[in-house]
């Protein structure tokens, strides 16, 4: 008799950790991105079911990615204090299981893009996760060129939006890949630079890692922000966008300037690594919505 309130008891738990598994906060910036990549290509009165279909399958396909991303990294997780409670290495949940769910969102978020939005949007989609699965992940423990590589598929979401609406991929499109290819390094740096250690301990060859007194990982971060300034006003440029986007996006790109080039003063600072990474946070969602109002 106990057996059954003990089964309707854990149900929920790995419910909530199948959820875990897609990383929700990942895949909401992707499915953001894609959304806005989405807007941008619209020059009337937007399809609402296609743009909710053409959001749901590309959070399924990212989900994917996060999954099977987990269940490749399983053994790292484990030795790294920032992952080590993550479903898989935790033990709640079998590595294979963990594959077996991240295969099925996959492919039911490819299959439902090409049937809901069009070929190109589900060949976007696969690419991205294949591109991050079988480049990205294995070339962590190789080279701290991967962060670069990386950020290729992270940049693509906005291009899945862009080609449901169109069905190609114009000018503009490539302008909003690089402003996600761009933001995500100085992202990405910070972070690495916040946990060097974990990342050391598991073998991953990130920037920061291999520069331990994190001179160079600030210079770049500072290069990636000045670059990501610079083709954040070009939507403006090419009439994707008005003034209110040209000067939010100028206001937004210089604070995340400053706060690249304070840590760069301060590269060993933990604290400015940190308000780097924060920054980056906020900088996303804003720019994007200010994309959205035009």
């Amino acid at each position: 008799m106990s057996a059954v309130p003990a089964a309707a008891a854990l149900a929920p738990r790995r419910l909530a950790d199948f959820v875990t598994l897609t990383k929700p906060r990942i895949t909401f910036l992707v499915v953001l991105t894609t959304l806005v990549g989405f807007l941008a290509a619209g020059s009337g009165a937007t399809d609402v079911p296609l743009l909710l279909e053409t959001l749901a399958g590309t959070a399924l396909v990212a989900g994917a990615a996060s999954a099977l991303n987990q269940w490749a990294e399983r053994d790292a997780d484990a030795v790294m204090r920032r992952t080590l409670r993550r479903p898989i290495p935790a033990g709640r949940l079998a590595p294979r299981e963990s594959a077996v769910f991240g295969i099925a969102l996959g492919v039911a978020g490819i299959a439902y893009l090409a049937v809901a939005a069009g070929g190109l949007p589900s060949f976007l989609a696969a690419s991205t996760a294949a591109s991050y699965l079988l480049i990205y992940t294995p070339l962590k423990k190789v080279t701290s060129l991967a962060t670069v590589v990386g950020a290729v598929p992270g940049a693509i979401p906005p291009l899945i939006g862009w080609a449901a609406v169109r069905g190609r991929l114009d000018p503009g499109a490539w302008v909003l890949f690089l402003i996600l290819f761009f933001w995500q390094m100085p992202h990405f740096l910070a972070l690495a630079a916040l946990y060097r250690r974990d990342y050391a301990r598991a073998g991953f060859r990130v920037l920061p890692v291999v520069d331990p007194d994190g001179t160079s990982t600030a210079r770049q971060a500072v290069l990636y922000a000045l670059a990501l300034l610079v083709v954040s006003l070009m939507p403006t440029l090419v009439g994707m966008a008005g003034p209110l986007y040209f000067y939010g996006a100028l206001g937004l790109g210089l604070g995340f300037l400053a706060s690249g080039t304070r840590f760069a003063f301060h590269p060993e600072s933990h604290a400015h690594a940190a308000s780097l990474f924060r920054y980056s946070l906020l900088y996303l969602p804003v720019l994007c919505l200010l994309m959205a109002l035009g």
